[in-house]
């Protein structure tokens, strides 16, 4: 044993700590951290076999120093190997499956290939390795075929006494013999698909930690935290264990239920509210729509306040038409056509800014709803209005007072959606809602900083009981976007919809969720503090720079030390601003350009520069994407955002310390003051922006 050690207790500089070598190294190591965390296995490096690779099963996984020369290399076979251990252990080290261990992992380690960057898998290619060369093989591989190469077994010296894959574990192969970050990335559409140099998705984030970015973009989306990733990777490995236990159906439905207990727990909602879990919040407008349909038989009239300011799919969806040309369940669509089984329906779209991109006051807003609810009343019509608790640019409409007026309408059939896809207020601003009988649209994936594309809607007793007794079914055409298993079990209106379950939503909320809960343990008192404290320095540092024009004005600030009249619904947590050069706004195309320079390392740009520069251009920083508004009434062009996320909060809580907590919010607003300075180092390069 005195030529094998700890792979964490190498020491010596051999030719893997050469200056040149280090550095990648280090990217490699970043990405060994979506590695699975198992308990009492060790890696061992190997001097004395310098070429073995070897798994001893639920202890060890020697790795020889030859493969450690190329650490992509090692990367892959030591994912392999820790999957193996995983799956291994999920069968209570029954080696008479041990083929289901081979099938699996194999089966994630070459979906771990395919998201690994261009230039990792440029290393990987004049390489003479059996697992790379299966990995990497243009021929199918499944999971029988696998169980013919004996190679598999080397790896672990288990000889393969079943050798045939069982019609049980085909289930679980399928939907859990995926990395976590893969699993992320599924039953979502093509937006969440990553590119293969940067490893970023349409929205500028990843499926797996991403600490090096500078992440304010919660208005947007956010790449998933360490914390999330890990205890989502975990869950993982407990639905394996269960669905070989107890059987798939048992354990997905087992983990589905307890996701939304855990959601009723945060939010404090009571036993019988109901919540349908949905792959987007767009999605959910889709299902918002499908119910309507069957509920009533009057024509029916959906009022979509602040339509330019809600997701660009939602009026589609709520016509029951194909918002993207790919479902959830990934079947083919096409973008714009009617979904079958839904019938016509009126469209309102209440905007919040006029023709000439101002924004509306509150009272013309109001009016505007008020009187579009009047005229579709008298022609007899249903109508479903769409209020906005906090738009992607922070603003809310139609005022409460403006809610109390349709009492007087007497006769008036309606039904209430809140989008609160943001998830700027607080518990008892959902339970406000449900308790008027309003349905509340949600996300974990903004406020709350979950990974992007997981939807819900929360429903009060009334309304679910409605729709529970109604007898018409959904329409047909669901069938490509959900699952029956996505709504409660107790509704007949679901019972034609696919089978199945949707492992990345639920896993997504899993992320989420875990955000959510680390975030009410702050204190109540020092999270409205930490708030108040960062909101107050990014709203005074976006107006003391002289290149960035902020959009909102001077609101009314709470205090933090009182509570009852403190909360997120009544403190701007979202800063947009345009940007200004030679006092000319930036076009739109700029700032779009602006935002994915802002996010990248543009050191190479600046060679030369002083090495504060250099440091500053490399240093990558998500923020809000771009969103099209007009600046001063008549010149198109687009507003870019920095926004409190509730992970400024909770990752600044460490060890219940509050001085420990107040400077860790202040090293992140010195990080907003970068974010600036990088802007300003771009405008200052036109070249980069054209």
């Amino acid at each position: 044993m005195k030529n094998n050690i700890l792979i964490e207790d190498q020491y010596k500089r051999t030719s893997l700590f050469e200056k040149e070598n280090v550095n990648h190294l280090v990217h490699v190591l970043k990405r060994f951290n979506t590695v699975p965390k198992l308990n009492n296995i060790n890696i061992i490096t190997s001097n004395k076999e310098p070429s073995i690779f070897k798994i001893v099963p639920n202890k060890t996984i020697i790795i020889g120093v030859h493969y450690l020369t190329n650490p992509v290399l090692a990367l892959v076979y030591l994912r392999y190997g820790i999957e193996w251990q995983l799956w291994y252990k999920a069968l209570s080290n029954k080696e008479e499956d041990v083929a289901l261990c081979d099938i699996a992992a194999f089966k994630v380690t070459r979906i771990f290939y395919s998201l690994l960057p261009k230039e990792d898998k440029e290393k990987l290619k004049s390489l003479d390795y059996f697992l790379i060369n299966l990995i990497t093989s243009d021929k199918a591989v499944d999971a029988k075929s696998l169980l013919k190469y004996k190679e598999l077994q080397v790896f672990h010296g288990i000889e393969n006494l079943n050798p045939k894959v069982e019609e049980a574990w085909m289930p679980i192969l399928e939907n859990l013999a995926k990395p976590t970050e893969y699993l992320l990335m599924d039953g979502g559409d093509l937006r969440l698909n990553i590119d293969e140099v940067a490893l970023l998705n349409k929205y500028g984030c990843r499926p797996f930690p991403r600490p090096e970015a500078f992440t304010f973009a919660s208005s947007t989306a956010t790449s998933v935290s360490n914390f999330a990733f890990d205890k989502t990777d975990k869950v993982r490995s407990i639905l394996i264990k269960n669905s070989l236990k107890h059987g798939v159906k048992e354990a997905i439905t087992d983990f589905s239920e307890l996701l939304k207990n855990n959601l009723k727990k945060i939010f404090k909602l009571k036993d019988e509210s109901q919540i349908i879990f949905s792959p987007s919040g767009t999605d959910a407008s889709l299902q918002i729509a499908a119910f309507t349909q069957i509920i009533t038989d009057k024509d029916i009239t959906h009022v979509l306040v602040a339509s330019d300011e809600t997701g660009s799919g939602v009026p589609a969806a709520l016509k029951g038409c194909h918002f993207e040309n790919t479902t959830a369940l990934n079947y083919p669509i096409k973008k714009g056509d009617r979904i079958k089984g839904f019938r016509d329906v009126e469209l309102i779209k209440v905007l919040f800014r006029d023709e000439k991109g101002q924004l509306k006051s509150d009272s013309e807003l109001d009016t505007e709803v008020f009187n579009s609810i009047v005229e579709t009343k008298a022609k007899g019509n249903h109508v479903v209005l769409h209020i906005m608790d906090q738009s992607k640019l922070g603003y809310g409409s139609p005022s409460e007072k403006m809610m109390q007026d349709l009492d007087a309408l007497k006769d008036l059939s309606i039904q209430v959606i809140v989008d609160a896809a943001q998830m700027r207020l607080d518990p008892a601003d959902i339970q406000n809602y449900l308790e008027k009988g309003y349905i509340v649209s949600i996300t974990g994936s903004k406020y709350f900083t979950g990974p992007p594309y997981s939807g819900a809607l929360i429903l009060p007793k009334k309304v679910s009981e409605v729709i529970h007794s109604a007898k018409n079914k959904l329409p047909e055409g669901l069938t490509e976007y959900y699952n029956y298993s996505d709504w409660p079990v107790s509704w007949s209106c679901s019972k034609n919809l696919s089978e199945g379950y949707n492992y990345g939503a639920y896993m997504r909320w899993n992320a989420a969720i875990a955000e959510m809960d680390r975030y009410f343990k702050t204190p109540i008192l020092y999270r409205n503090m930490g708030i108040e404290m960062f909101c107050n320095f990014v709203e005074d540092s976006v107006k003391e720079a002289p290149f960035l024009e902020p959009l909102y004005g001077d609101e009314i600030k709470t205090t933090s030390s009182n509570n009852e009249e403190f909360g997120l619904k009544n403190i701007r947590t979202i800063f947009p601003f345009f940007i200004i050069k030679d006092h000319k706004v930036l076009s739109v195309e700029q700032v779009k350009k602006l935002y994915v320079l802002l996010n990248s390392d543009l050191s190479n740009h600046f060679e030369g520069s002083p090495i504060e520069i250099i440091r500053l251009a490399a240093q990558k920083c998500h923020i809000g994407q771009a969103v099209n508004v007009k600046y001063d009434n008549d010149i198109q062009s687009a507003i870019l955002r920095i926004s409190l996320g509730s992970r400024i909060i909770s990752e600044s809580w460490v060890k219940r310390d509050i001085s420990l907590f107040f400077s860790n919010i202040e090293i992140q607003m010195n990080q907003i003051t970068v974010i600036i300075k990088k802007i300003e180092l771009l405008i200052s390069r036109p070249e980069l922006l054209d």
